[in-house]
């Protein structure tokens, strides 16, 4: 049986802003929940040290343990999924009722998605208590040949998984009147049930077979709710040197998410902290180009990423204007300006319309 997809975030806050945060500090992790940022990504990945992975794990599914952590939704970015942390790291984390949406790095093709996937959706139990502060279960389970497991699973938000019909029955011994020789009576078969839902899945295209895979990973699987480029390990492989080079691949990206009906992704981060000009004129190159929102690693780059990405006046007033002569007129039509107005323009503009609601 197919998991059930996760429920579709609301449309009226588009993210704009996901901030990284590294996983193995959790007071920098509690300053991000509440410094405007749309997302907050936990990072067990590139932002902590292979000695001090156990210690982000462990903070994070304590800080997961709350089904509101704080202000802003929690995602994770795990390990990469063909290394030995990724799937402890899923299963521990993926049934909290905490969290938003895990992060895939690296993800080369459907396979990597599928089997991000099915840790999910066999998530181990933390530990019993407000808070997880022992040892993480992992999920792993001693089976015998041929037997199923039945996945561990806590939190409101993805409930339990239930016992799995067909698995074989608990037998009562049961003795015929007057007879010393005991049989063995078949209890009832449970009824079967939906799998649990898989938490929200975020892929990473680092390499160039991701970006070759691009449509069928943003399509590899109903949980799958987008895909972004990882430009700092692509442009090492592509031996890319400037960002000309990553026209075609963030292109590609975008038009990908797009055809596969997921929404615009975000850009990729921008290392240089500092240069808020530069990133300010990196972010309108990459609103030309379709992305839609970008990853920070600070919170002073918050308000110039969202700046950069919202539409200006002038745009607002175009699709205003588009909108309303949609509505008194309907079908296709010329502006008074002589631009041509037709379904496709008119949805633009109120796209337009909703992304400057966050003004307000």
């Amino acid at each position: 049986m197919r998991p059930a997809p996760p429920p579709r975030e609301p449309a009226a806050r588009t993210p704009l802003t996901w901030l990284y945060v590294p996983g193995d500090r959790p007071e920098v992790v509690a300053k991000a929940l509440h410094c405007g940022a749309d997302v907050v990504v936990v990072d067990l990945e590139d932002a902590v040290a292979p000695d001090r992975k156990d210690r982000a794990l462990r903070a994070t599914a304590e800080l997961l343990s709350d089904p509101a952590p704080g202000t802003a939704p929690v995602h994770v970015r795990v390990n990469a999924l063909d290394g030995p942390l990724a799937e402890t790291e899923i299963r521990t984390l993926a049934a909290l009722p905490g969290l938003a949406g895990l992060r895939l790095p690296k993800v080369q093709g459907p396979a990597d998605i599928h089997r991000a996937a099915g840790w999910a959706t066999t998530a181990a139990r933390p530990a019993a208590g407000p808070a997880l502060t022992g040892r993480l279960a992992t999920g792993r389970r001693a089976r015998t040949p041929g037997a199923s497991v039945a996945p561990l699973t806590t939190g409101t938000t993805h409930p339990a998984h239930p016992a799995r019909a067909g698995r074989t029955a608990r037998t009562a011994r049961t003795a015929a009147p007057g007879s010393a020789t005991a049989t063995l009576a078949p209890a009832a078969a449970p009824a079967p049930a939906a799998l649990p839902a898989t938490p929200a899945l975020y892929a990473l295209l680092e390499s160039a077979l991701g970006i070759e895979h691009a449509f069928a990973i943003a399509t590899a699987h109903p949980a799958l709710r987008g895909i972004a480029l990882g430009e700092a390990d692509l442009a090492t492989e592509l031996g890319v040197r400037d960002e000309a080079g990553l026209a075609w691949p963030r292109s590609r990206t975008v038009v990908a998410a797009r055809a596969a009906g997921l929404a615009p992704p975000p850009q990729s981060v921008y290392p240089d902290v500092a240069d808020l000009d530069g990133l300010a004129r990196s972010c309108a190159r990459g609103r030309a180009l379709g992305f839609l929102g970008r990853a920070a690693i600070h919170p002073r780059q918050l308000p110039v990423i969202e700046a950069a990405h919202l539409p200006s006046p002038e745009e607002v007033e175009a699709a205003a204007e588009i909108v309303r002569a949609a509505g008194a007129e309907g079908g296709a039509q010329a502006l008074p300006d002589g631009r041509f107005v037709d379904a496709a323009v008119v949805a633009g503009a109120r796209r337009v319309l909703s992304l400057a609601e966050r003004r307000n």
